[in-house]
């Protein structure tokens, strides 16, 4: 966690946040090239989430184990909480598991994160706090052979209050495209950290995606930490 008594009403998370395997779990049977690959982790989702917890004196819980271990961004019942397959590529520790090992997951690497964030949004509600929730992803700029334009993204669904104001905020820069549920909607069955811990309480919130190839190095994730903390100032003026 950073900033625990940060000042600011934002609250900011980061699901996909590390590509590390705990020792015992032996990689997943992977190389480091694959763990260090978008289906390890987001990349360069966690430098532009300390980056803004830094300018807006923000609270920030990062996860810190890969989503290949048990995806933290996804509800009990999804087929790829846990995947066998992810991209392609087979994940030979994550084949067969009983229903006690995927528990097990569950109680090591899933509930530690998320009751982290409930503990930071609880005391702050306690004491009559505002909170804003800001989950922070990272895309590839391709997928099957396709383009992807947008060089940032909003996922939202229905109270799009925020979101709103934000893409006229982006768009207004002028020199970026930027993605409207595109090319990820906020989907309250499938995703689970924005629905759990924003929308259950009413939260005002955000769920964002910069495009990986942009974000890659701290030079990249400053800039675009910056660029999203001006449209944000504007969209909320």
């Amino acid at each position: 966690m950073l900033r625990p008594l940060g000042t600011s009403a934002y609250v900011l998370i980061c699901d996909h946040a590390s590509k590390r395997v705990p020792a015992e779990l032996n990689s997943l049977g992977l190389g480091e090239a694959e763990l260090s690959r978008h289906i390890g982790w987001d990349i360069g989702a966690a430098g532009v989430t300390e980056a803004l917890s830094e300018t807006f004196d923000a609270t920030a819980v990062l996860c810190n184990t890969s989503r290949l271990v048990i995806d933290c961004n996804r509800q009990s019942d999804a087929r790829d909480l846990i995947p066998e397959v992810s991209d392609g590529t087979v994940i030979p520790g994550n084949a067969g598991l009983s229903e006690t090992d995927k528990a097990e997951r569950v109680e090591l690497y899933f509930r530690p994160y998320h009751d982290a964030i409930e503990a930071v949004l609880a005391e702050r509600e306690a004491r009559g706090a505002l909170s804003i929730l800001i989950s922070i992803h990272s895309m590839n700029p391709t997928l099957g052979g396709e383009s992807r334009p947008w060089q940032i993204a909003v996922s939202s669904y229905r109270d799009r209050s925020l979101a709103d104001a934000l893409l006229a905020a982006l768009r207004e820069l002028g020199d970026i495209k930027v993605g409207d549920n595109e090319p990820y909607d906020l989907d309250p069955r499938v995703d689970y950290s924005v629905p759990y811990h924003a929308m259950r309480r009413g939260l005002a919130h955000l769920q964002m995606e910069f495009r990986n190839d942009l974000i890659a190095d701290e030079r990249g994730q400053v800039e675009w930490a910056r660029r999203f903390r001006d449209a944000l100032d504007a969209a909320r003026s």
